[in-house]
C-alpha cells in the first residue's frame, strides 16, 4: 500500500500485494513487456504491473474538473471509436483538428505510464536514437497522466481503463462527464489477446487458449473483467455517467450519437449526423492515421506481423475464429454464470 498521503489528501484505500510467486514466474515467460512482476489491488484483485504500486496514490489523488470528459472501459470495448465520436461531438465536429492531431494527444490515456517499463522505454529510446522528435514522444507517453494533465488549461478529454473504484474520487465528486462502454467478453478477449501480442509493453507470446485462461482468472491488466463491468453498471444511474453497450453502438450508431450529443450538451443536425457516421465508418476508421495507432507504430512500440490496432470492429461474430469448440463451450458457460451473478445481459 502506498505509505503517504499525496497532494489531493487521499490515502490510497486498498492493499497492493504481489501475485503468487509461481504464477508470476509463468506470466513473465509469456508477457515480455513486464520485466519485474505483477500485483493485485484490493479485495477484487485488480491486476497491474508492479509499477502501479508506486503510482497508485498519485493517480488516486488526481484533481478532476467538472468540465472533464472521461471515456472509461475495460480494454478493447470500442474505446478508441468512442473517444473519437465523443471528442468530435464535444468539439463541434472539428474534423480538421481531428485529422491533424493524433487522438493520443487530443484524448490522452490516463494511466498508460504504468505499462511503460523502464527497460522497454530504454529500448525504444535506443531504437529511435537518431530521431529527437520520436524520443520526445516516447517521453511524453511515459509521463503519468496526473502530471501532464494538471497543466492542460483547455477542456480535458481523458481515456482510462481503471474501474470506478480506482478512478480518482474527484471524478465523481466534481461530476465530470463519464462515458462507460461495455462489450461482450467473447469479443473483448479476442481483441485484447491481439493487442497483448501487438504492443511491446505487453509482449504476449502465447496462444489464445492460454490467454483465455488468464482472461478467465483475472491475470491480465485491469482484470477481473466482471468486477470492472459490474462497477460500471452500478454507476449507470448517476447523472454524470452514460453507460453504453458497444453492440448497441454498432447496430444503432445514429441513436448513439444523438444520445451522446444530449449527454454532452450539444446539438447535431441531420447533416452533422451523416458526416459523423461516415467519419466513424470502420473502413474509414482503420485508414485514419490519427486514430489507428500510426504514431505508436512509428516509434516501434508495435511488434511486427501482428494484427493492427484497429482490427475489424465486429461486434457480434468477430470472436468465433479464435475459439475451439471446447473453448467456446467453456467461455459460454463462464459468461452465463457471471451474467446471472451480475444481472448484466449483453445485447445480441
Amino acid at each position: 500500500m502506498a505509505s503517504n498521503k499525496s497532494e489531493g489528501g487521499y490515502k490510497f484505500p486498498y492493499d497492493i500485494v504481489p501475485i503468487d510467486p509461481d504464477i508470476n514466474v509463468e506470466l513473465l515467460k509469456f508477457f515480455h513487456g513486464e520485466r519485474d512482476g505483477f500485483v493485485q489491488v484490493g479485495p477484487k484483485k485488480y491486476f497491474f504491473p508492479q509499477k502501479f504500486k508506486d503510482s497508485a496514490e498519485a493517480f488516486y489523488n488526481f484533481k478532476a474538473r467538472q468540465s472533464d470528459v472521461w471515456v472509461v472501459s475495460f480494454p478493447r470495448s470500442g474505446t478508441t471509436w468512442t473517444q473519437e465520436m465523443v471528442w468530435l461531438i464535444a468539439n463541434d465536429l472539428n474534423f480538421k483538428k481531428a485529422r491533424d492531431q493524433f487522438l493520443t494527444k487530443r484524448f490522452p490515456f490516463f494511466e498508460f505510464s504504468n505499462f511503460m517499463h523502464p527497460q522497454v522505454k530504454g529500448e525504444l529510446l535506443s531504437e529511435n536514437a537518431d530521431n529527437p522528435e520520436k524520443q520526445k514522444f516516447i517521453e511524453e507517453i511515459s509521463q503519468p497522466g496526473y502530471e501532464f494533465l494538471k497543466n492542460v488549461s483547455e477542456q480535458r478529454f481523458i481515456k482510462s481503463h481503471l474501474p470506478f473504484s480506482l478512478l480518482p474520487p474527484s471524478v465523481m465528486k466534481e461530476e465530470s462527464k463519464v462515458i462507460y462502454v461495455a462489450r461482450n467478453p467473447k469479443n473483448v478477449a479476442v481483441s485484447f489477446y491481439h493487442l497483448n501480442r501487438l504492443y511491446k509493453t505487453q509482449g504476449y507470446v502465447g496462444d489464445f487458449e492460454r490467454y483465455w485462461q488468464y482472461f478467465e482468472n483475472g491475470l491480465n491488466p485491469w482484470m477481473p473483467y466482471w468486477s470492472h463491468i459490474k462497477e460500471g453498471w452500478d454507476h449507470r444511474h448517476h447523472s454524470n455517467v452514460l453507460f453504453l453497450f458497444y453492440e448497441n453502438m454498432v447496430k444503432n450508431l445514429k441513436t448513439t450519437l444523438v444520445e451522446l450529443s444530449e449527454f454532452l450538451g450539444k446539438e447535431l443536425t441531420s447533416e452533422d449526423l451523416e458526416n459523423l457516421m461516415n467519419h466513424l465508418n470502420v473502413s474509414n476508421f482503420k485508414q485514419n492515421p490519427a486514430v489507428n495507432g500510426e504514431e505508436m507504430s512509428d516509434i516501434g512500440i508495435f511488434n511486427m506481423g501482428e494484427a493492427g490496432f484497429v482490427r475489424n470492429g465486429q461486434a457480434i461474430d468477430g470472436w468465433q475464429a479464435e475459439y475451439s469448440d471446447k473453448l467456446k463451450t467453456r467461455a459460454e458457460k463462464w459468461i452465463k454464470e457471471n451474467m446471472e451473478k451480475t444481472g448484466i445481459s449483453f445485447p445480441e
